[in-house]
C-alpha cells in the first residue's frame, strides 16, 4: 500500500501591519534636541540648513525628497535607452541641478525640532512639534551616544537609555490624549445614533488606550486586520514604524565599540527589538563633503554605513524598492546595519 500523502500545512496568516505601504514614504528624524538630527538631515539630503548648539534650532520641519539608490533600474535604462524616462530633480537644490535622475523609490525626509520631557502638554512647543511627528509614516529616531563638553545636553548629561523613555513616554501619552478625546467624540455620537461601528470603535478605543498605559507603543500590538483599518485612521504616534540611529563619535564608531550601546541595545529588545543602526554623524558629513573618489577610499578602510545605505536600508525595510513589494518586518537587514553584527555590544 502506497504510503498517505502528508496532509500540507496551512499557511500561517499573515499578522496585518500598521501604516501605509508606498515607494513613496514621509520619514522624520525625530530625537531631544541636539543629537545630531539636522546634521543627519544635511548628510540624507545633501542641503545646509542651521545644525546650532543649542535646542530648538529647528522650529519649523526642514523637508527635502531623496531618491533612493536602484542600480536595476539605472541598468534597465541603460539597457533599453527610453524615449522616455520619468524623472525629477532632487532636494529642494534642484534648481541648480542639471542631471535627470530617473525615479524608483524615494523617502520624504523631514527634520524635526526636538522633543523634550512635557511635549504633549505643550513644554518647549511640544504640541507642534508632535503633530510634525503625526504627519509622517515612519520614524528615524536619533539617539545621541557621545559625550562633548561643547555640546549642550538638555538634561545636564548624557544618558541614550534615559532620552529613549523620555521620548517614548511623551509619544505615547500624546496618543493617550487623543484616544480620550476620541473616546468623548464616540460617547457623544452613541447617545445620538444606533450605529454599531461607532461601538466597535469605542471597544477598540478602550483597548488601545489600556494597551497604552502598559507602556506598550502601539505598532506592537498584535491588532486584527478590522482594527488596522480603524487604527490607520487615527495616525497615532506610537502605531508608527522606528529604526533607532545610534549616533556616536568617530573613535568609537571606527573600533566598534561604545559604552552606550549595550544598554540600548538592551533597552530596544525589551521594547519590541526594532532595528538598530549605530553610525557617526561627524563622520558621515565628512564623508559627504569629501571628493567621491576620496571618500570611496576612506570609505573602504572604515566600512561606514553611507548617507545613500541608511536610505537603502529604509526604502526596504519600510516600501520595497520595487513599488513595496517587501512589507518592513520580512526583510533580510543588511549584517551590517545591524546592532549586534556591526558593533560589539559589551562595554568598552
Amino acid at each position: 500500500m502506497p504510503p498517505k500523502a502528508a496532509k500540507s500545512k496551512e499557511a500561517v496568516p499573515e499578522r496585518p501591519i500598521l501604516g501605509r505601504f508606498s515607494s513613496h514614504l514621509k520619514i522624520g528624524i525625530v530625537g531631544l534636541p541636539n543629537v545630531g538630527k539636522s546634521t543627519l538631515f544635511n548628510t540624507l539630503t545633501k542641503l545646509s540648513i542651521p545644525a546650532e548648539n543649542f535646542p530648538f534650532c529647528t522650529i519649523e520641519p526642514n523637508e527635502a525628497r531623496v531618491n533612493i539608490p536602484d542600480e536595476r533600474f539605472d541598468w534597465l535604462c541603460q539597457l533599453y535607452k527610453p524615449k522616455s524616462e520619468v524623472f525629477h530633480l532632487s532636494g529642494t537644490r534642484a534648481s541648480r541641478l542639471s542631471r535627470r535622475i530617473p525615479v524608483t523609490a524615494y523617502l520624504e525626509i523631514h527634520d524635526i525640532a526636538g522633543l523634550v520631557r512635557g511635549a504633549h502638554q505643550g513644554q518647549g512647543l511640544g504640541n507642534n512639534f508632535l503633530s510634525h511627528i503625526r504627519a509622517v509614516d515612519g520614524i528615524f529616531h536619533v539617539l545621541r551616544a557621545f559625550e562633548d563638553p561643547e555640546i549642550i545636553h538638555v538634561d545636564d548629561f548624557v544618558d541614550p537609555v534615559r532620552d529613549l523613555e523620555t521620548i517614548s513616554e511623551e509619544l505615547r501619552l500624546k496618543d493617550i490624549e487623543f484616544l480620550d478625546r476620541r473616546l468623548e467624540d464616540l460617547e457623544k455620537s452613541m447617545k445620538r445614533s444606533n450605529d454599531k461601528q461607532l461601538k466597535i470603535e469605542h471597544v477598540l478605543c478602550e483597548k488601545v488606550k489600556a494597551w497604552l498605559k502598559d507602556g506598550k507603543d502601539v505598532h506592537l500590538g498584535e491588532w486584527k486586520a478590522a482594527d488596522v483599518e480603524i487604527l490607520n485612521t487615527f495616525q497615532l504616534l506610537t502605531a508608527k514604524p522606528v529604526v533607532y540611529l545610534v549616533n556616536m563619535n568617530e573613535k568609537d564608531y571606527q573600533r566598534k565599540k561604545n559604552k552606550f550601546l549595550p544598554k540600548i541595545h538592551a533597552w530596544v529588545q525589551d521594547h519590541g527589538g526594532e532595528p538598530i543602526i549605530p553610525f557617526s554623524c561627524v563622520l558621515e558629513k565628512n564623508l559627504v563633503d569629501m571628493p567621491e573618489d576620496e571618500a570611496a577610499k576612506y570609505f573602504l578602510r572604515t566600512f561606514s554605513a553611507t548617507a545613500s545605505e541608511f536610505l537603502m536600508f529604509f526604502s526596504h525595510a519600510y516600501t520595497g524598492i520595487d513599488t513595496s513589494e517587501y512589507p518592513y518586518n520580512k526583510v533580510q537587514i543588511p549584517n551590517h546595519f545591524y546592532a549586534l553584527d556591526h558593533m560589539k555590544i559589551k562595554d568598552s
